[in-house]
């Protein structure tokens, strides 16, 4: 049935053209509506998952992981020692106070000769120098607790390279950062430490981000 409205002095009849153009306007509102809703509700369930993962007791780090995706912010544990002499910055922010400074990429060496990136936590400018910070630079077996993380890599192709040459990281490329670090491979998963203090309290851990947007 043909629409009509009407006005001083007669009849308007909207064109078939105007009131297909509103209806399929009107239909891409609703589906966006509940694609949203859907997104809403699968954001929900993640962080949930992420959040009972990250509460859970630890469990050994696996080094060859069949699904990585599976160990993604799951609580872990994992003995070995420290190369602190090849140990890398990439740019962060304290996620305590969103100060500008580097988190401290550290190659861990398990008991089988494999290795891990740990991201051992945080330091500000004038921490960044490994003798500035001599205290926590700990020698040894240790075991370590945290999370662990899939490696975030390039997030857009507007990100600039990183600078291996410069000791200067964005983003985390386990295959350039193992030729940097001078090691065949790294596991596929980063251990990002929990925030037990560090002797002389640098670096600071506990700096996994959950942030999905």
């Amino acid at each position: 049935m043909a629409m009509t409205f009407r006005i001083a002095g007669g009849v308007l009849r909207p064109r078939l053209g105007f009131t297909l153009f509103a209806l399929c306007g009107l239909l891409a509102l609703i589906a966006l509506g509940c694609w949203q809703l859907q997104r809403m509700a699968w954001k929900h369930a993640l962080i949930a998952k992420i959040e009972q993962r990250m509460a859970a007791a630890p469990v050994p780090m696996p080094l060859t992981p069949d699904d990585p995706e599976a160990f993604d912010y799951r609580r872990v544990q994992l003995t070995g020692t420290f190369h602190h002499d090849r140990e890398m910055y990439i740019a962060a922010h304290d996620v305590r106070y969103s100060v500008y400074g580097s988190q401290v990429l550290t190659p861990f060496e398990t008991p089988d000769h494999s290795f891990v990136l740990v991201s051992r936590g945080w330091v500000p400018p004038e921490k960044k120098k490994p003798e500035t910070r001599a205290e926590g630079q700990v020698a040894g077996t240790v075991t370590l607790t945290g999370i662990a993380r899939v490696p975030h890599g390039r997030s857009n192709m507007f990100m600039p390279d990183n600078s291996p040459s410069s000791n200067f990281w964005l983003w985390e490329d386990l295959p350039a950062m193992a030729q940097f670090a001078g090691v065949v491979q790294f596991a596929p998963l980063v251990l990002e430490v929990d925030a037990a203090p560090n002797p002389g309290g640098y670096p600071v851990g506990g700096q996994t981000r959950i942030s999905f947007p």
